[in-house]
C-alpha cells in the first residue's frame, strides 16, 4: 500500500499571531490553479541519468502546456546546453496501452503520465532505448530515432543488456531478446500463457515489495535470470471496473490475506535461451522472491528468499551453471516485528557484502567479510538508503536522518577510520543518486522555503553546477502566490504511552486576535510513510489555509524512520495505537487559543481513509466531520504481503483481524462522514467502501458518499474530489474564523 495524501509546504521556527497579522495581502491560491498546468512546484526533471561517458545528463521533462506528458531531454554536462532528444508527440503510434502496462503504471503511481515514462542508456553511450505506446525506439544522441519493435499488443519491461549487445523485453508473457545492432528477435521462454508469466514481477512484488523487475542480465551479457510465476493457486476476485459509459468485469487473481500466493520459480539461461537451469529456492513453495542480483563479476547470483511470515530472510548464493544455492546468511526479525525489505546492499570486489540491517533496533549498515559481521554505523537514527561505494578510496555514501529525523542527508563513511561526514546542507531534505564510480552525485533537495532543486555534486558534496535551480521568482509558476504563502510550525508531543515523542506540523492562516479557526486534520497513519518532513509538498495545503483552515498533521507510532520499536507498535494491532496517538494530536489542538475545538475535521486516503473511520468510531464527539477516501475496511480484503507483515495470518490470528475492522459498530459512526472511492480501484477494491456503506445503511446511520467512475486508487488527484470535500466541510464545519 502506498501513501495517497496531501501534506504541508513551508516551515518556520516560530509562531506569532501579532507579527503575522501584519503580513501583506495577496491573491489566494485557487483550487483550479492547484490542479492546472504548469505544475506550481516548477519544472521538475524525472529519471535523471548520466551517459556512460559522463558528457550528457538525460532526463524526462513535462511539456509547458501539459504537465503529464513527458519528453526526453539531454544536457551537456560541460556547457550546460539543453536539447530535446525525443519528442513524444512526434514518435509513437498513439496505440492504447495494454492492460498489463496500465496496471504496471498504476503500481508505480504514474498512471496519469503520458508520452515517455522510462528509458535506458546503451553501454556505448551513443543511443538510448525509449519505450512509447507499447513499442520500442532507439534514439541516438544525434536526434535520430528509429523503431525497433512492431508488436501487436506491445511489449513490457524493456532493457538494454549491460554490455549493450541486446535489447530484451516481455512479449505475450514470455522473455524475448534481440541484438541491439539489428537482427531477429528470439523468444527465450515459450510456456508463458494464461496464468503463467515469465520475466514479470507478480502483483505483490510490484505493489508491496518495491520490486518491478522480473528478469536480470548478468554483467557480461552471457546469462539472464528469469522469474516464472503461476497464478493458478491465487483466489479469483470478480472486480467490476465501473466507468462513465459502461462496466468491465475482471476476473482478477488477487492474493488476499490468508489465501494462496502465486507459485514462484527462478531460472538461469544463456542469452540465446540454451543451458536453462532451475534455481534451488528450497523445499517450501510458500515464499517470496524478494530480490535478485548478480555479483559484479557475474560468477554467481545473490537471491533474497523471504518466508511467508516475513520474519526470516535468507541470502542465497546461486551457481548460474547448476542453479545450486547455498545460504550466505539469514536475517531474522525481532520478536513481534517483521523484516523491512531494502535495496541498500552492495557486493564488494574483495568478496565482502555491505548490508542494511535493523538487528540492533535501528536501520544501519553492516559488513559481512570472511563470515564475520562488523557494524559500520550506529545510533538512534536510521540509514534510509545506500547510494554508492568508492572501493578504491574506501568510502561508502548513504542517506540517513542522523542529524534530524525530519531531514534526509547524504553522508560519507570512511571504512578505515569509521568517520562519518555529512555532505549536504542542513535545513534541506535530500534524495541522491550517483554514477558507478561514486564520483558525481545528482542531488535533489527541497526545504520549506524552496520547491525541489537538482544539482550535480562531486564526491565531497561540493555543488559543481545546477541542473534545475528552480528559484521561485520571475516567471516561476509559484511566484505570483509567494506573498500569500503561509509557513509551517513544527513541534512534538507525547504519544498515548506518555513516553514517545510524536512529530507534528501545522500551517495557519494570518490569525486575527480573539478569533478561533477550524482545523483540517490530515493523517495517513500507516506504516511505510513519513509525512512530517522539512520539505516542499503539495501547494493544495496553501489553498485550504487561504480559505481559513488550520492544517495539522502528526506522524503516529507505526510510521517509519524512527526505529523498530516505534514502527512495530502496530504489530497485530492495526487501528489501535495510531488512533490513540491521533487523539493526542486532537487533544493538543484543543489547548490552543486560536483553534475552535468544535471544528476539527479529519481527512485521510487509503490507510488514512481507514484511519478516519477508526478515529470517529473510537472517539465520538472529538471530530466535527470526517472524510474517508478509498479505505481498507476489512484487512481480510487486502493483499498478503502487506497485510500479513503487520497483522499475521488471519487463519492463525483471526481475533486480531476482527478487532482491526474499520467499523465494528456502525451505530457509533455519529460524526458527519463523507465516504469516497474510485470505482475502478484494483488495489483497494470498491468492496471495501460498499461494505462500510451497507453496514451504515443497515444501522440506519446517515452519511455522504461520492464514487468516481473509471477512477483507480489515485482518484484523490481529481479536482472534483476536493470540490466535494470543500462542499462537505462547508456544510458540516464551516471554513474561516469565528
Amino acid at each position: 500500500m502506498h501513501k495517497w495524501f496531501i501534506a504541508a509546504a513551508l516551515a518556520t521556527t516560530g509562531f506569532s499571531a501579532v507579527a503575522e497579522a501584519q503580513a501583506p495581502a495577496a491573491a489566494p491560491l485557487t483550487l483550479e490553479r492547484v490542479f492546472a498546468t504548469p505544475d506550481l512546484a516548477g519544472p521538475q526533471p524525472r529519471s535523471l541519468k548520466l551517459s556512460p561517458d559522463g558528457t550528457l545528463l538525460t532526463f524526462l521533462r513535462p511539456r509547458p502546456d501539459d504537465k503529464d506528458r513527458l519528453d526526453l531531454w539531454a544536457r551537456d554536462t560541460g556547457t550546460g546546453a539543453e536539447r530535446m532528444l525525443v519528442d513524444s508527440l512526434r514518435i509513437g503510434t498513439g496505440a492504447e496501452l495494454s492492460e498489463a502496462e496500465k496496471m504496471q503504471r498504476e503500481r508505480a503511481r504514474i498512471g496519469a503520465l503520458k508520452g515517455i515514462v522510462a528509458y535506458d542508456w546503451a553501454a556505448d553511450g551513443r543511443s538510448l532505448l525509449v519505450p512509447i505506446d507499447g513499442n520500442l525506439y532507439l534514439a541516438g544522441t544525434d536526434g535520430q530515432v528509429r523503431r525497433i519493435t512492431d508488436v501487436p499488443g506491445g511489449v513490457l519491461n524493456a532493457n538494454v543488456s549491460p554490455r549493450g549487445g541486446f535489447v530484451s523485453y516481455v512479449r505475450d508473457q514470455n522473455v524475448w531478446v534481440q541484438p541491439l545492432g539489428g537482427g531477429a528477435a528470439r523468444a527465450l521462454t515459450s510456456e508463458g500463457r494464461g496464468l503463467v508469466h515469465f520475466g514479470e514481477a507478480e502483483f505483490v512484488a510490484q505493489e508491496e515489495m518495491h520490486r518491478t523487475d522480473g528478469y536480470w542480465w548478468s554483467p557480461d551479457d552471457r546469462y539472464l535470470a528469469v522469474e516464472r510465476f503461476d497464478e493458478t493457486p491465487v483466489k479469483v476476485f470478480t472486480r467490476a471496473s465501473i466507468g462513465a459509459t459502461g462496466t468491465s468485469i475482471y476476473e482478477q487473481r488477487y492474493p488476499a490475506a490468508g489465501t494462496p500466493n502465486v507459485l514462484v520459480d527462478l531460472y538461469v539461461m544463456r542469452a540465446d535461451g540454451s543451458g536453462k537451469v532451475k534455481v534451488d529456492l528450497g523445499s517450501d513453495p510458500d515464499i517470496y522472491l524478494a530480490r535478485v542480483d548478480w555479483l559484479p563479476d557475474g560468477s554467481a547470483l545473490l537471491v533474497q528468499r523471504e518466508d511467508r511470515a516475513q520474519t526470516k530472510l535468507d541470502m542465497l548464493r546461486v551457481d548460474p551453471a547448476t542453479g545450486a544455492a547455498t545460504v550466505l546468511f539469514t536475517e531474522t526479525a525481532r520478536a513481534k516485528s517483521w523484516i523491512n525489505l531494502s535495496d541498500s546492499y552492495r557486493a564488494m570486489a574483495d568478496g565482502s557484502l555491505l548490508w542494511r540491517s535493523e538487528r540492533d533496533g535501528f536501520a544501519h549498515l553492516w559488513r559481512l567479510k570472511d563470515g564475520r559481521w562488523t557494524q559500520l554505523t550506529r545510533g538512534d537514527w536510521v540509514v534510509t538508503g545506500l547510494v554508492a561505494v568508492d572501493e578504491t578510496k574506501g568510502r561508502v555514501y548513504f542517506l540517513a536522518n542522523k542529524d534530524d529525523v525530519l531531514e534526509q542527508h547524504l553522508y560519507a563513511l570512511d571504512l578505515k577510520r569509521g568517520d562519518i561526514t555529512r555532505l549536504t546542507e542542513r535545513g534541506w531534505n535530500n534524495s541522491v543518486t550517483a554514477d558507478g564510480a561514486a564520483q558525481r552525485f545528482l542531488v535533489t533537495r527541497s526545504n520549506p522555503d524552496q520547491p525541489p532543486q537538482t544539482y550535480l555534486a562531486d564526491a565531497r558534496g561540493k555543488r559543481l553546477s545546477w541542473i534545475n535551480e528552480n528559484r521561485v521568482e520571475g516567471t516561476h509558476p509559484y511566484a505570483p502566490y509567494l506573498a500569500s504563502h503561509r509557513p509551517v510550525q513544527f513541534g512534538t508531543l507525547k504519544a498515548a504511552d506518555g513516553r514517545t515523542d510524536l512529530h507534528w506540523q501545522m500551517v495557519t492562516p494570518v490569525l486575527e486576535p480573539g478569533k478561533r479557526y477550524p482545523v483540517f486534520f490530515q493523517h495517513y497513519g500507516g506504516p511505510g510513510s513519513q509525512g512530517v518532513v522539512r520539505n516542499w509538498k503539495n501547494p493544495l495545503i496553501q489553498h485550504l489555509v487561504s480559505r481559513g483552515w488550520i492544517y495539522f498533521e502528526l506522524d503516529n507510532r507505526g510510521s517509519p524512520n524512527r526505529g523498530v520499536a516505534f514502527e512495530s507498535a502496530i504489530w497485530h494491532a492495526m487501528g489501535t495505537v495510531e488512533v490513540a496517538d491521533q487523539r493526542k494530536g486532537a487533544d493538543y489542538l484543543k489547548t490552543l487559543a486560536f483553534v475552535d475545538p468544535a471544528r476539527i475535521a479529519t481527512y485521510g486516503w487509503s490507510y488514512g481513509g481507514y484511519m478516519s473511520l477508526k478515529m470517529i468510531e473510537a472517539d465520538q464527539g472529538v471530530y466535527a466531520a470526517a472524510i474517508s477516501g478509498a479505505p481498507v475496511s476489512d484487512w481480510h480484503l487486502y493483499d498478503t504481503h502487506y497485510t500479513e507483515r503487520y497483522m499475521g495470518d488471519p487463519r492463525v490470528d483471526g481475533v486480531a483481524y476482527d478487532a482491526s475492522r474499520a467499523v465494528i459498530d456502525p451505530r457509533k459512526i455519529t460524526t458527519p462522514l463523507l465516504l469516497m472511492h474510485g470505482m475502478a480501484d484494483d488495489n483497494v477494491f470498491l468492496d471495501n467502501s460498499t461494505k462500510v456503506a451497507a453496514g451504515l445503511q443497515a444501522a440506519d446511520m446517515p452519511f455522504d458518499m461520492m464514487l468516481y467512475p473509471g477512477k483507480t486508487h489515485s482518484a484523490v488527484r481529481d479536482i472534483h474530489v476536493w470540490t466535494t470535500i470543500e462542499r462537505f466541510l462547508d456544510q458540516h464545519v464551516g471554513s474561516g474564523p469565528k
